[in-house]
């Protein structure tokens, strides 16, 4: 057990809180006018880690306080020995474990899979594909094609998108068209490195093992979630330049071409944050082991 002390572990703690706040205010502030951002409000309306949970630090297994008080500064799954503060493994339920075998187990397929960068971000047209306009997700801002043009584009595209949680999101009339069929069941058999959600969900994964690994590598994934999906509306069908975002047209061969450059600089991003999610992970195992 390596003990912080307080100067050092307020100052990581501090540290984590200051590279995530300005995202966590910045939603809460629209929040409460009723205004939604199409883009970085996908963070916390997708993803089911609470603002105050991203916010919150943790060391991780192995680590003990000093100074720290359990239920202002830490939450539940710690105990207290004398004046040190460390988390308690008896607290994490069964549930929690087979998740945390099953997330390790994942991060080790997709890590010894090849990347593949041939989707350029149709999945974002197949939502749109042959819907109504008051059936789009974010109808209150205008389409870069007309939906007919839209519809001949991507009837002339090979979609090979490999993740689950987007190939569900595409249109009735969209998901025959996708050349694989990825399920929940089998999501160990599809996801791949190249993936641009499957690296946007390295932060969904990590945060599922809080507070049991280190928080920033939850934060790292966050950073890196919101720089994907930057580039995931910017390449999708909707014309956002009325936020500021300037359009990647994967419509045209420049466009894809910078799309893909783009994507394989993620992926470089993402495989050291999975290394340490994976390292952080197996350490939990062998302790509850």
């Amino acid at each position: 057990m390596e003990i912080l002390n307080s100067a050092d572990w307020r100052s990581k703690a501090k540290s984590h809180s200051d590279k995530v706040l300005p995202w966590v205010e910045g939603f809460r502030f629209r929040r409460a006018r009723d205004q939604v951002h199409p883009v970085v409000d996908f963070l916390f309306t997708y993803y089911s880690f609470r603002p105050g949970q991203l916010i919150r630090w943790s060391p991780g297994i192995g680590f003990a306080l000093e100074g720290a008080d359990l239920k202002s500064q830490l939450g539940k799954f710690w105990k207290r020995d004398q004046e040190l503060a460390s988390l308690d493994l008896s607290l994490m339920g069964e549930r929690q474990k087979r998740i945390t075998f099953w997330i390790c187990e994942l991060m080790k397929s997709i890590s010894s899979r090849s990347a593949v960068y041939r989707c350029y971000g149709l999945h974002e047209w197949a939502m749109v594909y042959r819907l109504p306009t008051s059936e789009l997700r974010h109808s209150q801002f205008p389409l870069r094609l007309n939906p007919e043009e839209i519809n001949n584009f991507l009837d002339q595209q090979r979609i090979c998108c490999s993740h689950y949680d987007a190939v569900r999101f595409f249109s009735p009339l969209a998901r025959p068209k996708n050349i694989s069929n990825p399920t929940f069941s089998s999501r160990m058999a599809h996801e791949q490195p190249g993936c641009l959600h499957t690296n946007m969900d390295l932060y969904k994964w990590a945060y599922k093992m809080s507070p049991w690994i280190p928080s920033e590598i939850i934060s790292d994934a966050f950073l890196l979630a919101a720089k994907i999906r930057d580039l995931d509306m910017r390449a999708s069908p909707y014309d956002l330049t009325s936020l500021g975002y300037e359009p990647v047209r994967i419509e045209t061969v420049e466009g894809r071409n910078e799309y893909q450059r783009i994507q394989k600089i993620f992926s470089d991003e993402a495989e050291p944050i999975r290394e340490k999610l994976l390292e952080a992970i197996e350490r939990v195992i062998s302790h509850i082991n």
